[in-house]
């Protein structure tokens, strides 16, 4: 197998560490392989590449699609960030929590979320370039998301000032958003990890 798969708090919710081959040239390292993606167990069909370029201080998110939920998976290939995903999968033993992850195109991993989670990154490098994978179309009809400073969340962003956009800005905290207004993703055994 190319990669290592590192388990987070959330069920289903992983980094994908690839193997890296350095020198004193530079590093290699195969960043997506489909035949070992599934070998490990994931099913998930990507439909869609996307690039996002933010400069420091940026946050984006948090993200999600409504009626059309996604996989995501992300990777930075230039800069750093700090990475958050939350829980919105109903009836999982972690709705509402959240995880984050530093990421780094220094120290190459992927972050793999399955569909029904929201998602925001923060830029901590003076510039950051992310490369995600998705399993579902972009919808614009279909999105939603949540105040990136939701008092109930109290995630420790490490940007004291972040730069948000107005939409960003104008969504609310998790309670005020009704049931139907978020992911329509039920949480299963099997939909919330790899098999065995």
């Amino acid at each position: 197998m190319s990669f290592q798969v590192h388990e987070s708090s959330l069920p289903g919710v992983c980094i994908l560490a690839p193997q890296v081959f350095s020198d004193e040239r530079g590093l290699f390292a195969e960043t997506w392989n489909d035949k070992d993606f599934k070998a490990l167990g994931f099913g998930d069909v990507f439909v869609q590449d996307n690039l996002s370029r933010s400069a420091h201080g940026v946050l984006r998110g948090l993200h999600f699609q409504i009626h059309s939920p996604q996989a995501q998976v992300v990777n930075v290939i230039h800069g750093e960030i700090f990475d958050v995903v939350v829980d919105l999968r109903r009836g999982s033993p972690t709705y509402r929590q959240w995880c984050s992850f530093e990421l780094s195109s220094a120290k190459p991993k992927l972050l793999y979320m399955p569909p029904g989670c929201a998602h925001g990154f923060c830029v901590l490098s003076e510039q950051a370039d992310i490369y995600y994978k998705v399993t579902q179309f972009y919808s614009p009809g279909d999105e939603g998301g949540i105040a990136w400073n939701d008092p109930d969340m109290n995630i420790p962003w490490p940007c004291s000032s972040p730069h948000v956009s107005h939409r960003d800005a104008a969504y609310p905290s998790l309670r005020d958003i009704p049931t139907d207004k978020r992911p329509h993703t039920v949480f299963t055994p099997t939909s919330g990890a790899r098999p065995a």
